[in-house]
C-alpha cells in the first residue's frame, strides 16, 4: 500500500509541467498567502484541542509551537482509574510519540518542499492534502485511543483493552513509516529538479559562449 502511494506521488508529479523559471516568484507569493497553510494550522490547532481533551482537563499541553508536547505523563494521569497493566502498557506512551513526530516531521517536510522552489502551487497543495489527510487520520487514532484506555467508556478485559492497544499502535506506526518514505521520495525529486534546473542553465550559458 505504501509504496502504491509513494508511485501515485511520482507518478502525479510528473504529471504537472515542471515551470523552474516561473515557480520561485510563485513559491513566494505562496510562502506569503497564509491562506495556503490554513488548513495545516487548522490540524495543528484541533490537536491541540484534542491533547487537552485526552488528559481530561488537566491544561498541562506545553509549547505547543516547538512541538514538545509533555504528554507521557499528562496522558497517563487520565488513565487513574484504569488498571495498571493498561496504564503501564508501554506502546501507550509510543503512539503518543509516534503523533508528535507525525506533527514534527509534516511540518518540517511542508516547510522543506516549499523553500526548494522546486514545486508549483498545484503540487504544494498535494502536499498540504496529504499531510492534513494523515494528521487527521492520526487523531482519529487517539480518539480511539482514549476510548479503549478509559476505564468507564468501553466494557473490556485487560487482555481487550492491550489487543485493542496493539492495533492502534501498528496503525500509528504505518503512518509514521509512510510520511517517511513520503518524505524522502519528495526530497528525491527536489535534488532530481534541482539538477535538471543546473543542467539548463549551464546549457544555456554554454549556447551563449558559442554565439
Amino acid at each position: 500500500m505504501k509504496k502504491i502511494l509513494i508511485t501515485g506521488l511520482l507518478v502525479f508529479l510528473s504529471l504537472v509541467p515542471n515551470r523552474a523559471e516561473a515557480q520561485s516568484a510563485e513559491i513566494q507569493q505562496l510562502i506569503l498567502n497564509i491562506e495556503k497553510l490554513s488548513q495545516f494550522k487548522k490540524i495543528l490547532s484541533d490537536m491541540k484541542k484534542g491533547y487537552e481533551l485526552l488528559s481530561g482537563g488537566y491544561k498541562s499541553v506545553k509549547d505547543m509551537s516547538e512541538g514538545n508536547f509533555s504528554l507521557h505523563k499528562t496522558f497517563l494521569d487520565a488513565l487513574m482509574q484504569v488498571s495498571p497493566a493498561v496504564k503501564n502498557y508501554k506502546r501507550v506512551g509510543d503512539i503518543i510519540n509516534f503523533q508528535i513526530l507525525l506533527v514534527k516531521e509534516s511540518k518540517k517536510g511542508l516547510s522543506r518542499f516549499i523553500k526548494s522552489e522546486s514545486f508549483s502551487p498545484q503540487e504544494i497543495a498535494y502536499f498540504e492534502k496529504i499531510y492534513g489527510n494523515l494528521l487527521n487520520q492520526s487523531l482519529r487514532n487517539l480518539d480511539e485511543l482514549t476510548t479503549v484506555v478509559t476505564e468507564d467508556k468501553l466494557r473490556m478485559s485487560d487482555d481487550e483493552r492491550l489487543q485493542a492497544v496493539d492495533n492502534i499502535y501498528m496503525e500509528m506506526q504505518d503512518k509514521l513509516l509512510f510520511l517517511r518514505s513520503f518524505n524522502k521520495e519528495s526530497s528525491v525529486l527536489v535534488l532530481q529538479r534541482c539538477k535538471e534546473t543546473k543542467d539548463v542553465y549551464a546549457s544555456k550559458e554554454l549556447q551563449e559562449l558559442k554565439n
